[in-house]
């Protein structure tokens, strides 16, 4: 659990709704459901709008991450690969099959069958790297969806607030349907540009820097498994993958 995300999030709102209060405003005057609808249903049109299905429903999947991240098991990895390194070099390549086996990381298992199959250093980079780039392509364009959640939030929340002000204007006669027209106008405004600097912008920065070490540790796979390959010492192998965790 991420504490620090579930506690960044609820310290905004405490923010907020304390301003609010300490300036005598009602927390009721901030609950205007047809503002929350224009903002959030016509940010979430015009996002998908622009992206593909595929990419949007994994955008959803991964906004997990920002309060359950991924296990950052690197350390734990760096020592398994060093492990390898030595059975490689003391008994032979050869060896490695059973804990292949037993590795629940695809990408790890595939490399280290890359390995084991005999395949030229080289070759196993090129191999992972596409597998690398395919992966981040499709990650960074997952979260691309907060991020232009968080770009066009604060104008539909300007649209909402100028519907509130046509409504206000066509109702000038009757005074008891101005207060209202008017809080839409201003709420939609909060709601726009509360949306995208409490919540989208920020998912979308954590999760582009989840990706981001996710595609470091994988990085670090690869320059141990090409350790492996060229029968490397485990000291240097060990040395490089040390520089994944610094």
């Amino acid at each position: 659990m991420d504490w620090s995300s579930l506690g960044g999030i609820l310290l905004a709102l405490a923010g907020i709704l304390l301003g609010q209060a300490l300036e005598g405003g009602k927390f009721s005057s901030l609950i205007q459901p047809a503002a929350f609808m224009i903002v959030l249903f016509g940010t979430i049109g015009a996002v998908l709008l622009q992206t593909r299905p595929a990419f949007f429903i994994q955008g959803l999947r991964l906004l997990t991450w920002v309060i359950r991240p991924p296990e950052d098991d690197r350390v734990k990895l760096a020592r398994r690969i060093s492990t390898w390194s030595q059975i490689a070099r003391k008994d032979g390549i050869l060896l490695l099959e059973n804990h292949m086996h037993s590795e629940p990381d695809l990408f790890v298992k595939t490399a280290l069958r890359l390995v084991i199959d005999g395949t030229p250093p080289e070759k196993i980079r090129d191999i992972c790297n596409v597998d690398i780039n395919r992966y981040e392509v499709a990650q960074r364009n997952a979260v691309k969806i907060w991020e232009a959640a968080g770009g066009y939030a604060p104008t539909i929340g300007i649209l909402g607030a100028v519907l509130g002000l046509i409504h206000v204007m066509e109702n000038l006669s009757d005074p008891s349907k101005l207060g209202s027209g008017i809080a839409i106008a201003f709420v939609a405004t909060i709601y726009g540009v509360g949306f995208a600097n409490l919540f989208f912008l920020p998912v979308a920065n954590k999760l582009k820097a989840l990706v981001q070490l996710e595609t470091t540790r994988r990085e670090m796979v690869i320059e141990g498994m090409v350790g492996i390959a060229n029968g490397e010492n485990h000291k240097i192998v060990e040395e490089r993958l040390n520089a994944y965790l610094r």
